[in-house]
């Protein structure tokens, strides 16, 4: 089977084409031509107008909720929304039921991810169960595969315990993902602390609950020297951390999801639940300083911090609600819809070569030879995706139904073409 890619546009520094218009064509599952004109046939060819590649999306932060909530989302449909959105390769979160939290549950993930269309990777927890008391069976499951580490939606709050965590990873190479929120300041806020929470009659959750944890974890990592991504910042302050940990030279590296870019506080005027998330929304000036912070390289990675909810947890009081938003099928066209001029190399740096740098995976590159695992989208067409054309379980996404600038035209991984409609 050769598919032919027709006058796309290279978005990948690894490749002596990048930036260039180029006929590529992938057998089976290697590129063997990259030139100027194919005139050869394909079996299948793809011909738009304005098309980009790039090495596969990767997306170090999403819940599947498999095993155990599979009413929400398993493995197989969370593949197949994560394609739809782009991506080749995603890292799941160890918030399941059980945890993953040892070698059999990362075993599980892997066998699993085998017959699934794209890369679906284990996530391990840094603690027992979650429960921030006890280092899990770290060694264990990096030696199974497991490719970073993460309490995921239960930040570590003990210091003891992430400077334990820290000193593990670094043994092996690894990374530590921090979601930063400080619990004992930010357990019973339902959304960002200010005036808009205090009209609204809503407990707040200030900003110094994600700062703290930032500062925190930066000292532990200059004491550590080790490797740290801190996901889903949301505060001017906390990215100014970041940005002042970079220059210093330590080993750390963010994302931020595309909901803190395209939504404030502001939005929650009218107690949407399908906006409840955490960390929350932050103020206007947190927005601009975010969107500044992906514009000038601060920030490394958008992750979609895909939540699945069903109905019941949306359809609900605002302070019963389930936080969380389904996002990943949108990511990319909330982020060029926000930012129309962001260069196709930043876009493959924010959405895929980032990620392979920090979490060191295996090289997807647009060369001839390469393993062909790469993401097609174009700028000038629009995405409007509704729930019935979603392929998550998941019942709470605001972004269905509005028309974002840009689209993912497809996907070519693990030897298959997947294209959208």
């Amino acid at each position: 089977m050769t598919t032919l890619i027709k006058q796309v546009k290279i978005a990948d520094t690894q490749s002596p084409f990048n930036g260039q218009i180029k006929d590529i064509l992938i057998e089976h599952h290697k590129i063997v031509s990259i030139t100027d004109q194919y005139s050869g046939k394909a079996d299948q060819t793809i011909h738009g107008e304005s098309l980009v590649v790039c090495p596969g999306f990767v997306d170090p932060f999403v819940h599947f909720c498999d095993p155990g909530m599979e009413h929400r989302e398993n493995l197989a449909s969370g593949a197949n929304a994560a394609l739809q959105g782009g991506y080749t390769t995603v890292f799941v979160l160890p918030n399941t039921q059980p945890v993953i939290d040892s070698k059999s549950l990362v075993n599980y993930i892997n066998q699993t991810s085998q017959s699934l269309p794209i890369h679906v990777l284990p996530t391990g927890a840094i603690s027992k169960k979650l429960e921030g008391k006890d280092l899990a069976e770290m060694i264990d499951m990096h030696n199974n595969g497991a490719v970073a580490f993460s309490d995921g939606l239960y930040p570590v709050q003990s210091t003891l315990l992430f400077l334990k965590a820290l000193q593990y990873v670094k043994a092996f190479d690894g990374v530590a993902i921090q979601m930063p929120i400080d619990k004992s300041l930010g357990s019973l806020g339902l959304m960002n602390e200010g005036i808009l929470s205090t009209k609204l009659g809503l407990p707040g959750i200030p900003s110094i609950a994600e700062e703290l944890i930032i500062s925190r974890d930066i000292e532990l990592l200059r004491y550590t020297q080790s490797k740290l991504h801190i996901t889903g910042v949301s505060t001017a302050k906390g990215i100014a951390m970041i940005a002042a940990a970079k220059k210093e030279g330590l080993q750390i590296s963010c994302s931020v999801t595309p909901y803190h870019l395209f939504f404030s506080e502001e939005d929650l005027s009218t107690y949407d639940t399908l906006l409840k998330v955490f960390p929350p929304l932050r103020t206007k000036k947190d927005q601009a300083a975010l969107l500044k912070a992906v514009e000038d390289g601060t920030i490394d990675c958008i992750s979609s911090h895909h939540m699945p909810q069903d109905w019941d947890g949306k359809t609900i009081e605002f302070e019963n609600a389930k936080a969380g938003i389904a996002s990943i099928e949108t990511s990319f066209a909330t982020i060029q819809h926000l930012l129309p001029n962001l260069q196709e190399q930043r876009m493959a740096e924010l959405f895929s070569l980032n990620a392979r740098r920090i979490f060191t995976l295996n090289k997807a590159i647009v060369q001839e030879g390469a393993d062909a695992e790469i993401t097609i989208f174009t700028k000038t067409q629009t995405t409007c995706l509704s729930q019935k054309d979603s392929k998550s379980k998941s019942a709470n996404s605001p972004f269905w139904n509005k028309t974002l600038q840009g689209k993912v035209i497809g996907t070519f991984v693990k030897g298959q073409l997947h294209l959208n409609n």
